[in-house]
């Protein structure tokens, strides 16, 4: 455009709607932001010096030819160059971080270094990989060696509860101003962070003991008064296994009056024929409807007529109930009289209600609070208290060398854990061995001798081969 032509003016369009905004010309705006942008990338021309702007070419011109590289020093020099691949990672721009104290986080490289390889090919690659691969299996060796010189020092006792604000001063006051959940909020900030666990591994399942301590009566050489105390426990509690069987003996067996054998069958007789008498009525009576059938059809009730009160009956019958309920709400207010005047028996009723009522909520209590100390039912069978081990007073021997064995330490563990509630109760099942139906092979068959007397013949011949062997000794 010349000096002389014009200059063009703007169309001066409406933007009152917004497809309207699409004709405005914004280029010239989106080329001064661009520009913008790019001097904040590289700079502009007044910050740079000379040097960096211009080159000073002092190296005199070569009219020899430049020497030809062969293909793996070209190799050498390409390896030598940032791979291309990451040059998107390369920071061209000059903008500044507007984060001035960032935290870079320099991640661990875990295997090979090929970059460091590459650019620095101090050894070659097998080498480098056997070098680090017994580096690998030395501190390996190391660490297992450690681990088995480390030992465990067992100064505390793991069944005891520890409670983690004991540890740290300040978090466990008497007054209980400050709750668990504020303590576990408090140790995570300052270092010393707790793992909550779920409320369900702290839920006492039983109130017993752990471990109980054996009767003093088991010992291998108790004192008088302690065994004679466990073998009267025994015996009460022998006593108490056939009281229980007789019961259930005389409420069961002894119910029952024997019978004769005619009388059983008499009786068998009788209840499987039950329904064959039922079944000849029922012929009978099918046989009299049919005969009625052919009598001619006659009503047993008579006709009902529709006769109508008159006026005189319907004034008794209105009569007769308002009598009847002025006659209820006398009996009402002669009963509500009578209430007021016995007001002191029924107070006695209420206060022997409500003492019925404490002394069945006190008993409950009580067993409920029997019933933490005794083990659940876990599985199908319910646990039973075993057996106390119990030695007579002649195998009592006095020493461990001549004692004699009547329990075993791994049962007893077995049982404990069964009452605490840890293993689910079971029985020894006991597999009945199949009957093995044995028989004479036809060709091993005596003319004229059964199977049986050939067995008879064997244990004759065992028998008199045993007795001449006792003889020559």
């Amino acid at each position: 455009m010349t000096a002389l032509e014009p200059a063009t003016k703007k169309k001066r369009i409406s933007k009152k709607n917004k497809s309207a905004w699409r004709k405005t010309d914004i280029q010239d705006v989106e080329q001064f932001l661009e520009d913008q942008r790019q001097e904040e990338r590289i700079g502009t021309f007044t910050d740079k010096q000379d040097e960096e702007l211009f080159v000073l070419d002092a190296s005199p011109q070569k009219t020899t030819k430049s020497t030809v590289l062969s293909v793996k020093q070209k190799r050498k020099l390409n390896a030598k160059k940032p791979m291309r691949s990451h040059q998107a990672l390369v920071n061209t721009s000059r903008v500044q971080d507007p984060i001035a104290k960032r935290n870079h986080v320099r991640q661990k490289k875990n295997g090979r270094n090929i970059e460091l390889e590459v650019c620095n090919p101090t050894k070659p690659r097998h080498r480098q990989a056997n070098s680090d691969r017994a580096q690998y299996y030395e501190k390996l060796e190391q660490r297992l060696a450690d681990k088995r010189n480390k030992k465990v020092a067992i100064d505390k006792d793991i069944w005891q509860e520890v409670d983690f604000r004991d540890a740290i001063p300040g978090l466990k006051d008497e007054k209980g101003w400050i709750s668990r959940d504020l303590a576990l909020h408090t140790a995570g900030n300052i270092g010393k962070k707790v793992v909550k666990t779920h409320a369900s591994l702290h839920h006492k399942t039983t109130k017993a003991k752990k471990f109980e301590l054996p009767h003093p009566g088991m010992s291998y050489n108790p004192a008088p008064e302690d065994h004679q105390a466990l073998i009267s426990e025994v015996v009460e509690r022998e006593e108490g296994i056939i009281k229980k069987e007789q019961h259930l003996k005389r409420v069961t067996t002894s119910m029952f009056s024997k019978v004769t054998p005619e009388e059983r069958d008499r009786r068998r007789l009788e209840e499987m024929s039950q329904g064959i008498e039922d079944e000849e009525g029922a012929e009978k009576s099918t046989e009299n409807a049919e005969e009625d059938a052919d009598k001619p059809y006659h009503t047993i009730n008579a006709p009902v007529e529709n006769k109508k009160k008159s006026k005189q009956a319907r004034r008794k019958e209105l009569k007769q109930k308002e009598l009847s309920r002025q006659t209820e709400l006398k009996r009402k207010l002669k009963q509500q009289t009578a209430d007021l005047i016995r007001i002191k028996s029924i107070r006695h009723e209420l206060d022997d209600e409500e003492e019925d009522l404490n002394d069945l909520k006190k008993r409950r209590k009580q067993r409920a609070e029997k019933a933490k100390f005794e083990p659940k039912r876990l599985g199908r069978h319910k646990f039973e208290e075993p057996d106390l081990d119990v030695n007579l007073p002649e195998d009592l021997a006095g020493n461990l060398r001549n004692v004699k064995t009547e329990s075993s330490l791994l049962k007893d563990r077995f049982h404990t854990l069964q009452r605490n509630n840890m293993l689910p109760t079971t029985k020894l099942v006991s597999r009945k061995k199949a009957k093995v139906k044995r028989f004479e092979r036809s060709s091993h068959k005596e003319p004229g001798v059964s199977y049986q007397d050939l067995k008879d013949r064997r244990r004759a011949a065992a028998a008199a081969a045993k007795a001449a062997a006792d003889i020559k000794i």
